[in-house]
């Protein structure tokens, strides 16, 4: 395969779009997207507004040059991915930048929208520095400097209203400062083009479970309560969402598979709806949400 940056030639058209399968989703995605921005199209071969929308999409990424890239993902065949990512429609199209979700949408869309969604990925890996700045920031939020964090984010969304990934922090770092009504005024204000940006949607969820954890009940009384009686589903709810408050995540995750398998209707199937936010604040890889995702996964297809 021809590298970007090969001196005198663009990638030929082979390297640019391909299909992807669980076994290669991580190559061909995760890892290539370490270099250029690729475009995942979530298909199938019954789903007519897919065949409009992926020789749109391919075209438009030809046209980039090398910008970016695609991989054309079969749902039918591949259904722990959709099922990871949460495709409940199609066609879906994610596009994903050093690892991360970075931007999307649903449905079959005009050229027009695929142009301005292939130029906003082709500025991520030329954007002036801003890419650079906005990892900057995630480092010191990482770090505990959540307000120095928040001054940059705020700064690079100075230069660039529409950057998600910056809006996204500066949400996160207010969250991390206990300042969860700042944290929604932000997204609130966000442009229609980020609305629905992957990086929002996580936030979004993030805010969701730190109103949980604001009205959690006290862990030793709700785990005693689990203890006497294991099939108090409304205990043992209510036991998940105190462990996740208490920053136990792989706890918190385990007793709603628990749930989940006792009775997946339950509260309206409750149980893989909390499991869903869950696995949506955390990163794309992170090995709680994969590994989460998979099981409840068995669970719902076996």
């Amino acid at each position: 395969m021809l590298e970007l940056g090969q001196a005198g030639n663009a990638p030929a058209a082979d390297d640019l779009i391909k299909d992807s399968t669980e076994a290669t989703f991580m190559a061909d995605v995760i890892e290539a997207s370490q270099e250029v921005p690729v475009i995942v199209d979530f298909w199938a071969t019954w789903c007519g507004p897919c065949k409009t929308l992926g020789p749109m999409l391919e075209e438009a990424v030809k046209a980039a040059k090398g910008k970016v890239r695609m991989v054309k993902v079969d749902v039918d065949q591949n259904q722990q991915i959709a099922a990871q990512l949460r495709i409940q429609s199609i066609p879906t199209v994610y596009a994903f930048w050093q690892g991360q979700p970075v931007d999307g949408f649903q449905g079959a869309v005009p050229q027009s929208q695929i142009r301005e969604f292939i130029d906003r990925l082709t500025g991520l890996s030329g954007d002036g520095g801003l890419g650079e700045a906005v990892a900057a920031a995630e480092q010191m939020l990482a770090e505990g400097a959540a307000v120095d964090a928040a001054e940059v984010f705020a700064g690079i969304l100075g230069e660039d209203p529409e950057n998600a990934p910056a809006m996204a922090g500066l949400a996160r770092a207010h969250i991390a400062l206990g300042e969860i009504d700042k944290a929604e005024g932000i997204l609130s204000t966000a442009p229609d083009k980020i609305h629905s940006a992957p990086e929002l949607e996580a936030v979004r969820a993030q805010i969701a479970l730190a109103r949980q954890a604001e009205n959690a009940g006290p862990l030793a009384e709700l785990s005693a309560r689990v203890d006497a009686a294991p099939d108090d589903l409304q205990a043992r709810f209510d036991y998940a969402l105190a462990l996740h408050a208490a920053g136990q995540l792989q706890e918190a995750v385990d007793q709603l598979l628990d749930l989940f398998r006792r009775d997946r209707e339950w509260n309206d199937g409750a149980a893989k709806a909390q499991l869903f936010t869950i696995f949506e604040a955390l990163p794309p890889q992170d090995p709680i949400a994969l590994s989460g995702r998979r099981k409840l996964s068995s669970m719902i297809f076996a």
